[in-house]
């Protein structure tokens, strides 16, 4: 069983530190959706000077952040019916026009989570054989659809097992169409070549981010320290 490095903090200062390292990958214009779970997380992170336009699923463009508590309301919900704000200029439509945007090439970038990710870009995040499973969402039409597709997930499973691999072993949402993945411990690219480590967490080596990834890394000659 591989050994995850502990350095990173609280499982919650991890997702928030991956939420926060991909709103630094967001510019001016976006129009951007937002995965159920972790991804969410980047609504909250948005840069300063920044404007984009965070797209629902389910049928609302102009996702705010998250609402403070006793604000909430609970008809405005994103894809994942967790409660969300509006931003001026918030439009609403139904489901088919939501897919219509994601189908037809209009989202610049969506942040999706995974259970597992392999180096040729390979995505596997909708089931686990023999689980129940409610539905495949929107995942399937999102990386076919999006202009780039980054991954926000935790390095390794709860028993400290990789989940980024040499090929992935769960049913597949898409063939490769990963662009970056972003966990607690790293930032990598994918390319023609493999998974390319660009940045890595403060205190830690890209021999320490090695150990816990079944696939190989080539370390970028001018990795740096991941800012989040």
């Amino acid at each position: 069983m591989a050994t995850t490095p502990t350095k990173p903090g609280k499982d919650i200062d991890k997702r928030e530190g991956i939420a926060r390292r991909i709103a630094q990958e967001l510019r001016d214009g976006y129009y951007v959706n937002l995965g159920i779970g972790l991804p969410t997380l980047v609504a909250n992170c948005v840069p300063k000077g920044i404007e984009v336009v965070l797209q629902s699923e389910n049928g609302m463009l102009g996702v705010g952040p998250w609402p403070y508590e006793g604000e909430e309301d609970p008809d405005l919900i994103n894809a994942g019916k967790e409660t969300v704000t509006e931003i001026p200029g918030t439009a609403y439509f139904s489901s088919a026009d939501s897919f219509g945007m994601i189908r037809g090439g209009h989202v610049d970038l969506t942040v999706l989570g995974a259970m597992e990710v392999d180096e040729e870009g390979n995505l596997a995040n909708w089931m686990i054989p023999g689980k129940m499973v409610k539905g495949m969402g929107g995942a399937m039409d999102l990386v076919a659809g999006a202009k780039r597709v980054i991954i926000a997930m935790e390095h390794t499973t709860k028993n400290g097992e990789p989940k980024i691999l040499k090929k992935c072993t769960l049913p597949l949402t898409g063939v490769h169409v990963v662009d970056t993945i972003v966990t607690e411990l790293a930032y990598m690219r994918v390319t023609k070549d493999g998974l390319v480590l660009e940045e890595v967490a403060p205190g830690l080596t890209a021999e320490e981010v090695q150990k816990v990834t079944a696939a190989r890394l080539i370390v970028s000659p001018t990795l740096k320290t991941m800012n989040s």
